[in-house]
């Protein structure tokens, strides 16, 4: 029998290169050749691909923005990194040498703390998981215990009694906001009466020194107004016992959430267009405690424990094509090497992704998938993008929050980070895996060797 031909079926594109749009514009995806004065290629030859890369300029200048838009709206404003955006040490380090203190949420992370220099009195512990002996060492240490549940509150207790120091600490309070859904996991529910009734236990108990509320309201948060009406609503709460218990309390933590650039699936606008300023969100948190019935001669210092907002926008990927095809349905798609186990904010950001030299004004609908064998490693599902060819370089931005921390050996080695100075030097602050570093912890029983 003779063998028929192959057949493709035809596919039809809208053709862009050297067409203008309505604007009499060229539709041409802009590039990243360099990240703080070095090239992109260069990076790539020196550190392998792919490899993070961090712009300590970026980090020191996005925080001065932000401090800025509290200080100048509030009379007493005070940062605390949040470790579990991003604990690399050197990152940590750069936050405390702008005058941060360290927000934790666990044993582990309470320690790099204090292993990165910081006072054990400028650490705030949060989360639910702190163990009998976490709550000793933070209360030995004078650092401040944010209190999650009853459980922990009768933990403390017990603790207060043979210790040789009170417990300082506060209470996390969750609240309706108007937001949805309600984080209402962690902390003392305001509406149901909860949270006033842990502030009246720890009053009435005389063993801790209660001293803070705190709230974390969300994460994200794309829209200023509920941080207001969280402010208020813990304003009134410090008011309430102030007047119960002539006890003033020392400082309101807001907690973080402020959302980054990115863009998350399923919007219309793309993030940078959308995100709030750190402008808005001190506007409407600086407004709501200002304009409570707060003693304005002793307004208590503004506590914000921002992460992503902070570091999203110094995170940068570089990288290389691995292959093009075709699938089935005529898409064009291309694989790189950088996987959603090194990219875990793939599942819910479309991240941008810019070649790193100039390329064809020629671009089609394209999906991108990393290197792992499995079906849900996908950069991006969709997006319009140029053809490169195997082996051109790429850079993925705002990959700075949680992928660091988020990160796991998955069927690849986990790369390089690179950070580079503000005197635009490049620093390797975390060497890249290799079979010996990740099997160093591994033990073989001796009958299978």
């Amino acid at each position: 029998m003779k063998k028929k031909p192959e057949y493709e079926r035809p596919i039809i594109t809208k053709i862009n290169a050297g067409v203008t749009d309505k604007f009499g514009m060229r539709a041409k995806m802009p590039i990243i050749s360099e990240i703080d004065g070095i090239p992109v290629n260069d990076l790539i030859n020196k550190y392998g691909s792919p490899s993070f890369i961090l712009s300590e300029q970026t980090i020191r200048k996005t925080f001065n923005d932000a401090k800025r838009a509290f200080t100048t709206r509030y009379p007493n404003v005070q940062f605390a990194w949040s470790y579990k955006t991003n604990y690399m040490n050197a990152v940590c380090k750069i936050f405390h040498s702008e005058g941060s203190w360290a927000e934790v949420v666990s044993g582990f992370e309470y320690d790099k703390a204090l292993s990165n220099g910081v006072a054990p009195n400028k650490i705030i512990f949060n989360g639910p998981d702190k163990s009998k002996e976490d709550l000793i060492k933070a209360t030995e240490n004078g650092s401040y215990i944010h209190i999650d549940h009853f459980d922990e509150l009768y933990e403390l207790l017990n603790i207060a009694d043979s210790s040789k120091k009170r417990p300082k600490v506060a209470i996390r309070v969750n609240m309706d906001t108007g937001i949805y859904p309600q984080w209402d996991r962690f902390g003392f529910n305001y509406e149901n009466g909860e949270a006033w009734n842990a502030l009246n236990r720890i009053m009435m108990s005389k063993k801790l020194d209660l001293i803070g509320l705190h709230t974390h309201i969300g994460t994200y948060m794309m829209t200023p107004t509920p941080y207001g009406v969280a402010a208020s609503k813990l304003a009134e709460l410090a008011v309430r016992t102030e007047r119960k218990f002539n006890h003033k309390i020392k400082y309101i933590d807001m907690g973080g959430g402020f959302a980054s650039k990115n863009t998350l699936k399923g919007a219309y606008l793309p993030g940078k267009d959308t995100c709030p300023s750190f402008d808005q969100y001190a506007e409407a948190i600086s407004n709501a405690l200002i304009n409570s019935e707060l003693d304005p001669n002793e307004m208590p210092t503004l506590f914000l424990e921002t992460g992503r907002a902070l570091i999203d926008d110094a995170g940068y990927i570089t990288g290389s094509v691995l292959a093009n095809k075709r699938l089935a349905d005529g898409r064009r798609s291309m694989i790189i090497d950088t996987g959603v186990n090194m990219l875990f904010t793939s599942f819910w950001y479309e991240h941008e992704i810019y070649p790193a030299k100039e390329v064809s004004s020629h671009s089609e609908d394209t999906t991108i998938y990393g290197p792992l064998c499995m079906n849900i490693d996908v950069i991006r599902s969709v997006i319009k993008f140029p053809s490169l060819q195997k082996g051109d370089h790429y850079v993925i931005k705002r990959v700075g929050a949680y992928n660091m921390t988020q990160w796991m050996q998955f069927i690849t080695l986990r790369p390089k980070i690179i950070l580079i100075d503000t005197e635009g030097k490049a620093h390797i602050i975390r060497e890249n895996e290799t079979n010996d570093s990740l099997v160093a912890l591994e033990n073989v029983p001796d009958y299978l060797n």
